[in-house]
């Protein structure tokens, strides 16, 4: 079970690319990590790290995140309607990519979201996001410090 009064990180870990760093990461900041996803696979041996599989079928890992997350919790994922879910419970909400999904600016993305969908539902679009970079993985180890460092100041 989740504990509302510490920091934690849930990663929404199907499709995650950082799992190494989130692990490196939090060992660093003596944070525990909940892994949420549809499927088994390995993770450390370490007693900072667990595994939720959740049952097959869309939404439910998500719905697992949004349902546990809280005030002290830092989410990683891709999903923007995700992340504007864990927003509204206060949780701070980081891309792989390294960008951080804030209250400010998550209307936006998810209006972005919706108008690429449609352009790819009616063909006009037909490439996926660009491929995951060196520079991202940068990026993001810079902002989950920095979210971890600000969840610390709140705590």
């Amino acid at each position: 079970m989740t504990n509302p009064h510490q920091i934690e990180l849930f990663v929404d870990a199907d499709a995650c690319p950082v799992k190494n760093e989130i692990y490196k990461v939090a060992e660093r900041h003596s944070v525990p990590v909940i892994l949420v996803s549809n499927q088994w696979f390995r993770i450390p041996h370490d007693p900072m790290i667990r595994m939720v599989k959740v049952e097959d079928g869309a939404d439910k890992a998500d719905d697992y995140i949004a349902e546990h997350c809280h005030d002290k919790s830092i989410v990683i994922t891709a999903d923007i309607l995700l992340a504007q879910r864990c927003i509204e419970n206060k949780a701070q909400v980081i891309s792989p990519t390294g960008k951080a999904f804030t209250e400010a600016a998550i209307g936006g993305a998810v209006a972005t979201r919706n108008l690429m969908a449609e352009l790819r539902e009616v063909g006009e679009i037909t490439s996926g996001p660009a491929p995951f970079q060196k520079q991202d993985r940068s990026r993001f180890l810079s902002s989950l410090h920095e979210a971890l460092e600000k969840a610390k100041r709140s705590a």
